[in-house]
C-alpha cells in the first residue's frame, strides 16, 4: 500500500474509533444534575458522587465542540453545551478565576486556582464559542485570559497556583519527583495552546502579543538545545530543576507549537519553531520509540516505559506532523517515510493494546510493557479525559483530507 492509501486507511479508522467508540463513551457520562460524572474506574464502575474536575470538563467541552465543527451533528453540540453550562458554574464570582474542582452536585470543592486549569477553560470555551456562536462563552474565555495575565504572569514565566483568594500556593498538582516546581513547561505549553486558539478566533492584537511572549519563553528559556528537549520543572527564576525528559510532552509540543505559530502568523517565528519542533520529534523518535510504542519519560537514569494513553495519541500526531516537515521543509522523503511508518506503527499498537474493547470501555489509561492494562488507573477521572485521543483522530482526519503530503 502506498503512502497516501495508508494514510487514508488511518483516517478512516480514526473516524470510526472517534464516532463509534470514544465520543459515545463520554456522551454516556452526562449527569442530569449538570456536567459529566467525575469518575469511572478500570473495572468500569461509575462513581456518581465523585468530584468533577474542571480540567476534565474543559477538555470534554473542547472535544465535543471540535467534533461538532468537523461533523456538524447536533448531538455533539448539545454535549458541548452541557459541558459549558457546568464549566461556567466553576468561575469564582467573588474573587475571579476557575476553581480546580466541583462537587458532584455543582458546588465548589477544591477552590484553589491554577494557571493550567484556566488555560484549558480558555481552550474549551473558545472552541465552543466558535461552534455555537456563543458570545457569552467567548466573553468568559477573555475574562479568564485577563485573569491569567493579571494574576499569574511574571517577567520570567507564569506562576502556577494560588488559593481561592489569591494567596501564594505550592504547586501540588503539577509537580512531581519531589521537585516542588514554581513554574513548569507543561503550564507554558497549554497556555500557548489556549492563547493560540483565542487569537485565531478573535485576532485581538494583545492576545497575539501574549502568545508571542509565551513562544519566546519556550524558545529562549525552556528549550534545552544541547539535550534537544524541553526542560520540565523550574524554580521561580526559571532555573531548571531535576534531570527529567518528558517524551510525551515533547512530542505533543512538536506539533502544538507549530500550530500556534500558524495561528500567530509571524514568518520568522514559524521558521524558527519548525526547526525546533522537528528536532524535538526526531529526538523523541530516537530516544523513546521502542517496540511499536512510546515510553513515558526519563528521570535521571531511570526510564519509565509505561505506555500512557495520551503519550501514544500525541505520538501519532507528532510523528505525522514531523513527516510533513521532513517532506516539505527538509526535502527528505526518507525521513518522511520513517515518520509515517512510526505513525502507523503507533496506531497499530494503540489498536492492539490501548483501546479497551470491553463493552462500556474507552482507552486504557496506562499499559505495562507486556501489554497488560494497569487496573489502578481510571477509565475517566480528573486527568483521564477525551481530548488527547479525540484530537488525534480529528487532526488525522483533517490532515489526510487535505491531501497531507
Amino acid at each position: 500500500m502506498n503512502r497516501q492509501d495508508s494514510l487514508k486507511t488511518l483516517a478512516a479508522e480514526c473516524e470510526q474509533e472517534l464516532r463509534d467508540h470514544i465520543l459515545p463513551f463520554w456522551m454516556n457520562l452526562r449527569d442530569p444534575r449538570g456536567g459529566f460524572f467525575g469518575q469511572v474506574t478500570h473495572a468500569l464502575t461509575l462513581h456518581r458522587d465523585a468530584p468533577k474536575g474542571i480540567i476534565l470538563h474543559a477538555r470534554i467541552l473542547w472535544t465535543f465542540s471540535a467534533a461538532y465543527l468537523r461533523f456538524r451533528e447536533p448531538q455533539y453540540l448539545e454535549a458541548a453545551r452541557h459541558a459549558c453550562d457546568f464549566l461556567q458554574q466553576a468561575w469564582d464570582m467573588e474573587h475571579g478565576g476557575f476553581y480546580w474542582s466541583m462537587t458532584a452536585d455543582g458546588k465548589p470543592f477544591e477552590t484553589n486556582k491554577y494557571a493550567y486549569c484556566s488555560a484549558f477553560c480558555i481552550y474549551g470555551l473558545t472552541l465552543y464559542s466558535e461552534a455555537a456562536g456563543d458570545r457569552d462563552a467567548l466573553a468568559l474565555a477573555l475574562k479568564a485570559f485577563d485573569c491569567i495575565e493579571e494574576r499569574f504572569a511574571q517577567r520570567c514565566g507564569y506562576i502556577e497556583a494560588f488559593t481561592e483568594n489569591w494567596l501564594p500556593l505550592e504547586n501540588d498538582h503539577l509537580s512531581e519527583h519531589d521537585l516542588h516546581a514554581a513554574k513548569t513547561m507543561n503550564t507554558t505549553l497549554h497556555l500557548i495552546e489556549a492563547y493560540a486558539e483565542l487569537y485565531r478566533v478573535t485576532k485581538y492584537a494583545y492576545i497575539g502579543e501574549a502568545l508571542h511572549k509565551l513562544l519566546r519563553l519556550i524558545a529562549d528559556e525552556i528549550y534545552q538545545p544541547d539535550e534537544r528537549m524541553l526542560g520540565v520543572f523550574f524554580d521561580g527564576n526559571l532555573s531548571l530543576l531535576g534531570d527529567l525528559h518528558s517524551y510525551g510532552h515533547d512530542i505533543e509540543a512538536s506539533w502544538l507549537l507549530d500550530h500556534a505559530c500558524d495561528c500567530l502568523g509571524k514568518k520568522r517565528v514559524t521558521a524558527e519553531f519548525r526547526t525546533l519542533d522537528y528536532t524535538l520529534a526526531n529526538h523523541v523518535y530516537e530516544a523513546a520509540f521502542r517496540d511499536g510504542a512510546l515510553y513515558n519519560e526519563r528521570f535521571m537514569q531511570d526510564i519509565d516505559k509505561t505506555r500512557v494513553w495520551w503519550v501514544q495519541a500525541e505520538g501519532v500526531l507528532g510523528f505525522l506532523n514531523a513527516a510533513k516537515t521532513a517532506e516539505l521543509l527538509k526535502k527528505d522523503s526518507a525521513a518522511a517515510d520513517r515518520f509515517i511508518s512510526g505513525t502507523l506503527t503507533l496506531w497499530d499498537s494503540i489498536k492492539a493494546y490501548q483501546i479497551d474493547r470491553r463493552p462500556g470501555g474507552e482507552w486504557f489509561s496506562e499499559i505495562n510493557t507486556d501489554g497488560t492494562p494497569r487496573p489502578e488507573c481510571d477509565m475517566a477521572g480528573l486527568w483521564k479525559c477525551p481530548y488527547h485521543n479525540s484530537r488525534m483522530c480529528l487532526e488525522v482526519i483533517r490532515r489526510v483530507s487535505d491531501d497531507f503530503i
